[in-house]
């Protein structure tokens, strides 16, 4: 169990959340670091206390002279309303923020956090017909790598099943990629086309999950040329990049059933679209049932929030991981706190990068209570957009590897819950020099027993 963490990642804005029920981490003081996180000037979002009526809403909103911008989370028996409002031109949203939480209807207001991913790219190179000379991360001892050990466990027949579900939070997935098609969810619940809401979860036509950066189900834009989702499209091809087909790469799971939740666009993503995507999951399992066991989170940025914290809250009440990426500057998260991967609720597993030595990479951040294992994140091979293969360093990409590496373990261990899947991902690894005292496990992601 992490304990509570203390600091913001960067400067808030001066008024701290009041719980809307009994929260799985009561919100910080707010308190500067060295890094700048960067949020929405003319936006704040605004959580209520239980049973605020529209009218109070109205009112509360009132006060700051704010407007209803949209309802990022509907009130219900397990959750409170919260709204995403927008300030009028040239209005002080500090002041806008004090003037909110005046009001009794208002249970806290944080900013609207901008959200990036947790990857730097290297020199962008084709992969060739045999790039298993690159996929350190899937190997391990007998390779002389520092990787998961993939390969010991598809050699025992453990190769994943298309019944385990992962959501990628991320950007968007090239789903036609010749190593992806196939392995991406189409929704059975909601006929593609017909423009209705077939399965009445408040999206249309969301045949392979949904973009809440542009609010439409279309989850690639990167066309022919790439420019956009190959992030997500990389993360998505560590968890599951088809085996066997004689082209490119392969994933930790050769058969897994891949969600998109976009949210991530070219200049990042929102603290509300990633609260809608956690949100999107948690929805298709308990309306459905899906075994839907992890969402991948290789992103961050901004400081605490009671409304993403929540909504992981309510994933992990579905049993559902959710993986995080530890960050990339380089420093300690017990600290300074870094999200989401710091918040403390059961279901988080909080990932470090390390190189096909076992070394801490230089940019990953590390935390002796607050990061859990390493995994591979330096020099990572995976599919990218369009229908090309690249190389990339992050803690965005040691993350995959234990998303991978969780519904690879629910693949042969059917029914078993998030607690179990993760205790049997930690209880695995191996010790590491480089991650001791510097992690919780002190150790490494190891599969070959998955």
């Amino acid at each position: 169990m992490r304990r509570p963490l203390a600091l913001f990642c960067a400067a808030a804005l001066g008024v701290t959340g009041v719980a809307l029920t009994a929260p799985a981490q009561a919100a910080p003081s707010p308190q500067a670091s060295s890094a700048a996180a960067a949020a929405a000037p003319d936006e704040l979002v605004v959580g209520y206390v239980v049973g605020a009526s529209p009218e109070q809403r109205s009112r509360a909103r009132g006060r700051a002279s704010a407007q209803l911008a949209e309802r990022v989370v509907q009130a219900a028996a397990d959750r409170t309303e919260v709204e995403l409002v927008r300030l009028p031109q040239g209005k002080n949203r500090d002041q806008a923020a004090a003037e909110l939480q005046s009001d009794p209807a208002v249970a806290y207001v944080e900013p609207n956090w901008t959200l990036i991913h947790q990857a730097t790219a290297t020199d962008p190179i084709y992969t060739s017909p045999d790039p298993a000379k690159d996929l350190w991360g899937m190997r391990g001892d007998a390779a002389g790598a520092a990787g998961s050990q993939a390969d010991k466990a598809w050699a025992a027949g453990h190769t994943g099943s298309a019944g385990v579900y992962v959501g990628v939070i991320d950007e968007g997935i090239q789903f036609t990629h010749p190593d992806l098609s196939g392995q991406v969810w189409t929704n059975p619940f909601d006929a593609a086309g017909d423009g209705k809401d077939n399965d009445g979860n408040g999206y249309i036509d969301d045949t392979h999950g949904w973009d809440f950066a542009n609010n439409d189900n279309t989850i690639y834009d990167g066309g022919t040329r790439g420019s956009l989702d190959d992030h997500g499209t990389h993360v998505s091809g560590t968890i599951g990049a088809k085996a066997n087909n004689d082209v490119g790469v392969v994933g930790m799971n050769w058969n897994v059933t891949l969600i998109s939740g976009k949210f991530l666009g070219r200049r990042g993503g929102s603290l509300t679209d990633a609260v809608k995507a956690v949100d999107y999951f948690t929805g298709l399992k308990a309306r459905h049932g899906l075994n839907i066991v992890a969402t991948n989170n290789s992103w961050g940025g901004g400081g605490f929030s009671q409304t993403l914290l929540d909504a992981i809250t309510r994933a992990n009440a579905q049993d559902i991981l959710f993986v995080a990426a530890a960050g990339n500057s380089g420093t300690d998260n017990d600290a300074t706190a870094s999200y989401p991967s710091g918040y403390d609720v059961p279901n988080v597993i909080a990932v470090a990068a390390i190189d096909r030595n076992g070394g801490l990479a230089s940019f990953s951040q590390y935390g002796a209570t607050t990061v859990d294992l390493g995994a591979p994140g330096v020099g990572v091979w995976s599919t990218t957009a369009p229908g090309t293969y690249e190389s990339y360093n992050g803690t965005s990409m040691a993350t995959p590897h234990v998303t991978g590496a969780a519904a690879l373990y629910a693949s042969t261990h059917p029914g078993s819950t998030a607690a179990q899947i993760k205790a049997a991902i930690l209880g695995a690894v191996v010790p590491t020099a480089s991650l001791a005292g510097k992690t919780a496990t002190g150790g490494r992601l190891d599969v070959s027993g998955f």
